[in-house]
């Protein structure tokens, strides 16, 4: 075939032939990408919507002209001169520069033609980007830089990086370069090493992606291509079943009518089979998240910093500034730099890294992968849920449910039936016809013209069943056979009609399902071209239509039709379906449509009615004369066409009313159920048209029964916005549904006002939503509520949303991977979610939040020491424990009882998931706030001061040995905290509490010399027989006891009058 096809270049004006990873890319800039842009140069114009929403309609004017001229005349009244530049118009001159220089640097690139040669890439001049898949978010020189600059924008790390800095001058020397260093370098260690464990990992999915093999014709035939080597120009050839790998241009298919069903899933959600080409834009690659636990700890570090500095004041102050007190306070900042934990960091990190691990290793939700590891936490603060439809909440397959005839209705159990009286209507209708002759044409005549007399419902259901197997716009496709393929009119003409091999095409699910059922009960679409079709009756007749017109659906409409001859009979019929709407005005009266549509509503399917007009040779030629020239005007063809159509449709005789389910996945109604008694707020946001997101909302239980659903009105300027937004106002506790259009209206002029009222909704529902819609509300769901925001898709119209959200959930379905590999978490499933965020999401933040309280508890009653130590030594800048213990304090003695805390649960999984109310706690942050913080430090100081000033009565006689005393007693209080703090006990916890008491011990034992005062020089050392001594051994007790057991105590009174949420769950 290469032989076949001449290699020509092409001229192409546009850059269609771009290497733009179809397949795996997201909706980008389109036609809706300048929105945001539109939404930010009009700020000036968004402040007229500061008058009150609240207007009577005669007191709004629909003028738009007079409220362009407000913002015209707050210009004019601008001040001028020096009060001008110094009030703000220096802002406006340094912008304008730094536009004038971006302008400079980044010029638009002029459009031109451009020459692609067919086959012959390497003959073009211009150079092409390489059609590879990068969801990395370094490279091999961005890696370290970029890892730091992440770390060090923590305020944190950067000021633990000024402290050893600080080691290498002499005079501010406090101990050992490695008491500083080796900490940093750890925790940096452990994040670099995170941090690429993670890029491999997307490196390894970007490679199993663009490893992916294509044929592409050459001159020399076939060759075996990557997908990451496709170049501009190429001829590709794309199997059946197998993924477009970039925007491509179709020369050639082996249909003979050249046409090609393909799917454009990854582009807008859609399973359904389109005679069209989708163009897709680029994914942009994935931001780094950040959690809201990050940041409330990165706040509370510089809380820290300032008592740090307030302390270290103080200090010098009580000196009297005696001599150089600069550098004493220098010294006092580095003598309380515990303060602030340097460890706190890398304890998160480690702990997140063991929740991301144990939400895999989850038995209850196979197949969940979590691909980015600094946000688990954020699964348990959700407030706002934003989900797909299509492929998300639904299975994208679509089943025959209901058969209403007005008088007698059929349901699943009862298709036998049906099929029964088809088999019988055909079996009494072939013995008198005798196959295809003509003299059956008077007595099938004579039934279909008499209209009066009533219809068996043996003759209705047949009419019924013909009508939906007629009036439809699918194609029958079969599987060659032994290499065949299908190009030969011979192998056409041989076509195996077997029910095996067949499978059906069509632009619509919904009109695969209603064959599909056809097919069922007896009356099977067996061939189709452009001018006829044929069906095959349960006798195995081949009954034979000619195709006269086609009328496609459309939005508008709502409703298709199409006129079809029998060529066995000469009939010429007319058959219509569309939604009940459109249908129930041009149909003959009847008094059962509109409540039969309501009750199949209220189960959850989508409906369509039936109808059909019977016509003469000489009405069909009146209308054909009449359509044509219609379609011929110059002027106002639409509409005339439509007028012609319209005349065709009045007093249809109405057939029947079908239900089709789209089928839910699984669970998915407890678990948005569980989610909605979590205290989350479920928008979904999908493509589809308004009547079939609004049938699955209430299908899938995302609005229940008894919650009242405001459609919001179709609007297109200003004043239609105002007026409908009043009406939505006086509504209460309902659920809102606004389309895409409308949505954009409403976010033009009133956008503080929809997100309001929006936010007050106990569901919405957002349909006819464009990719940059959908994430355009989620940023501003971010920034006008500040709660967290979670979305859930499964197709690459999704990832702009996804990626926009707080925390991004994939579902790997039949959309393809392009949402999980994009999402930060990835699951197969939609019921996953709930687990994934009631076990998971809740464990993860109480842990975090206790863990990292913790760790700063740990570092301030070890610097409240440090503080009373010094007062006592008349504020002599002179460290209490030297490094090694300090950096042994951090690890091998309290590290591991502290990280146990990971293991901690306050209920059982599966009391979180039969109680979500647990939930709505989390959302308010009570677990880490100022109020939590400030008792931990009270408990931190209390602490502290018992210990130090214990030490110091206590042992007033042997006062060499207060380093081992009050050491001694801190590691025995940590041990005791940990203990305190644990609500259920896990094995691992108790091991972890007797190897660091044992590691201490040893250390007592072996490294005697660091538990001298001040620096090892002093000749300070421990006397090994001192603390195997009686006294030793009661007096550290007694200061322990008495630093721990008032504790203990308010924690048991607490817990008795005023327990927490869990704790009749927990017993």
């Amino acid at each position: 075939m290469a032989d076949q096809i001449p290699l020509y270049p092409v001229r192409s004006a546009a850059a269609a032939g771009h290497k733009r990873a179809a397949y795996y890319s997201a909706a980008g800039p389109g036609p809706g990408a300048d929105r945001r842009g539109r939404y930010q140069l009009e700020d000036e114009s968004a402040h007229l919507d500061e008058m009150p929403l609240m207007m009577s309609e005669e007191g709004f004017e629909n003028d738009e002209s007079d409220y362009h001229t407000l913002p015209r005349a707050r210009i004019e009244r601008r001040k001028s001169g020096l009060e001008w530049f110094v009030c703000g118009g220096w802002k406006f001159l340094c912008s304008s520069c730094c536009d004038w220089l971006i302008n400079i640097c980044h010029r638009k690139k002029e459009l031109k033609a451009r020459t692609v040669w067919l086959g012959c890439p390497e003959k073009s001049e211009e150079k092409h980007p390489r059609n590879s898949i990068k969801n990395q978010k370094y490279n091999v020189f961005t890696f370290i830089p970029g890892v730091l600059y992440e770390q060090f924008k923590f305020f944190l790390n950067l000021y633990f990086l000024v402290v050893s800095c600080s080691q290498f001058v002499p005079a501010l020397k406090i101990g050992y370069l490695y008491t500083y260093w080796a900490p940093l370098g750890f925790v940096l260690a452990v994040t670099i090493t995170r941090e690429a464990i993670d890029e491999f990992r997307r490196f390894q999915r970007d490679k199993e992606v663009n490893s992916q093999l294509y044929s592409k014709l050459t001159v020399r035939g076939k060759v075996q291509v990557k997908s990451s080597d496709i170049q501009v120009g190429d001829l590709i050839i794309v199997e059946k079943n197998q993924r477009i790998p970039s925007d491509m241009v179709f020369l050639r298919t082996s249909e003979k009518a050249g046409s090609c069903f393909i799917r454009t899933d990854q582009l807008d959600g859609e399973t359904d089979w389109k005679l069209k080409v989708a163009v897709s834009c680029t994914q942009r690659l994935p931001a780094l998240g950040i959690g809201l636990l990050d940041l409330e700890l990165n706040q509370l570090t510089k809380a820290l910093f300032l008592a740090l500095v307030v302390l270290s004041v103080v200090m010098v102050t009580l000196q009297g500034f005696a001599g150089p007190w600069y550098r004493n306070l220098f010294r006092f900042l580095l003598l309380f730099s515990y303060i602030i934990p340097i460890s706190l960091r890398v304890n998160l990190d480690m702990g997140k890294a063991a929740y991301g691990w144990m939400i895999m290793k989850d038995e209850n939700i196979p197949g969940t992968v979590v691909r980015t590891s600094t946000i688990p936490e954020e699964l348990g603060r959700l407030v706002y849920l934003l989900t797909d439809k299509t492929g998300t909440l639904t299975q994208n397959e679509m089943t025959f449910r209901r058969l209403h005839l007005g008088t007698v209705s059929y349901g699943a159990d009862t298709m036998d039936e049906i099929q029964t009286h088809v088999l019988s209507s055909y079996a009494q209708v072939h013995p008198q016809t005798g196959g295809n002759n003509p003299s059956s044409t008077p007595p099938r005549r004579a039934q279909s013209s008499t209209p009066k007399v009533r219809k068996s419902v043996s003759s209705r259901v047949h009419e019924a069943v013909k009508a939906i197997a007629l009036c439809h716009n699918v194609t029958p496709v079969y599987e060659s056979q032994a290499g065949v393929t299908g190009e030969t009119e011979s192998a056409e003409a041989d076509q195996d009609f077997s029910d095996e091999n067949r499978t059906y095409q069509a632009s619509s699910p919904d009109e695969v399902a209603l064959v599909r059922w056809t097919e069922s009960v007896g009356l099977t679409l067996v061939s189709r071209d452009l001018t006829s079709m044929q069906l095959k009756t349960p006798g195995g007749q081949v009954l034979t239509y000619c195709i006269l017109q086609v009328f496609p659906f459309t939005s508008e409409s709502k409703r298709m039709g199409i006129i079809v001859r029998d060529e066995s009979t000469a009939e010429i019929t007319f058959y219509m379906k569309g939604a009940d709407v459109a249908m129930s005005s041009i149909v003959q009266y009847n008094d059962w449509l509109e409540e039969e549509c309501g009750n199949m509503a209220r189960e959850g399917l989508r409906t369509l009615v039936v109808a059909k007009k019977a016509l003469t040779e000489e009405q069909y030629q009146d209308f054909e004369s009449r359509y044509s020239q219609a379609k011929l005007s110059i002027h106002d063809r639409v509409l005339k066409v439509a007028a012609v159509v319209e005349s065709l449709e009045r007093e249809l005789e109405l057939l029947c009313l079908t239900g089709v389910e789209d089928q839910l996945q699984a669970d998915v109604r407890p678990t948005l159920e569980m989610l909605r008694n979590a205290g989350i707020k479920i928008w979904m946001l999908t493509g589809d048209k308004l009547e079939t997101a609004t049938c699955i909302a209430k299908s899938s239980h995302l609005v229940s029964r008894t919650q009242d659903i405001h459609i919001f009105r179709p609007v297109t300027s200003r004043g239609e916005a105002h007026l409908e937004l009043n009406a939505f106002r006086r509504k209460h506790d309902c659920a809102l549904v606004i389309s895409g259009d409308s949505l954009e209206v409403c976010l033009k002029y009133y956008e503080h006002e929809l997100v309001e009222l929006a936010c007050q909704c106990p569901a919405v529902v957002c349909c006819r939503c464009s990719p940059t819609q959908k994430a355009h509300m989620v940023t501003l769901l971010r920034q006008h509520t500040g709660r967290r925001t979670c979305a859930v898709g499964d197709g690459g119209n999704d990832v702009s949303m996804i990626q926009a959200a707080d925390c991004g959930i994939g579902i790997e379905g039949k959309e393809g991977k392009q949402a999980s590999l994009a999402a930060d978490f990835s699951i197969t499933q939609f019921r996953h979610v709930g687990r994934l965020l009631m076990v998971h999401g809740r464990n993860s933040y109480k842990r975090s939040a206790a863990l990292g309280q913790f760790v700063m508890h740990r570092g301030l009653i070890i610097s409240t020491m440090q503080a009373v130590f010094s007062s006592v030594f008349y504020f002599a800048s002179v460290p209490l424990y030297q490094g090694f213990l300090m950096v042994g304090y951090a690890t091998i003695y309290t590290m591991f009882p502290v990280f146990s805390l990971v293991l901690d649960q306050d209920v059982k999984p599966e009391m979180a998931i039969l109680y979500p109310e647990l939930y709505k706690d989390l959302t308010k942050g009570r677990s880490l706030s100022f109020k939590t913080f400030l008792i931990w430090v009270l408990i931190s100081i209390y602490q502290g001061g018992i210990l130090m000033f214990g030490a110091l009565v206590l042992f007033e006689a042997e006062f060499v040995h207060v380093v081992a005393i009050s050491f001694t007693a801190l590691v025995l209080t940590e041990l005791l905290m940990v203990a305190l703090t644990i609500r259920t006990w896990h094995w691992l916890m108790v091991v972890a509490e007797f190897l660091s008491l044992g590691c201490y011990v040893a250390s007592l034992a072996f490294l005697n010399e660091y538990f001298g005062i001040g620096r090892v020089s002093f000749g300070a050392f421990l006397d090994v027989a001192f603390i195997t001594t009686v006294p030793f051994l009661w007096k550290v007790s007694a200061i322990t006891v008495v630093s721990c057991l008032p504790l203990y105590v308010l924690k048991y009174l607490k817990r008795k009058l005023s327990p927490p949420s869990y704790s009749k769950l927990s017993s």
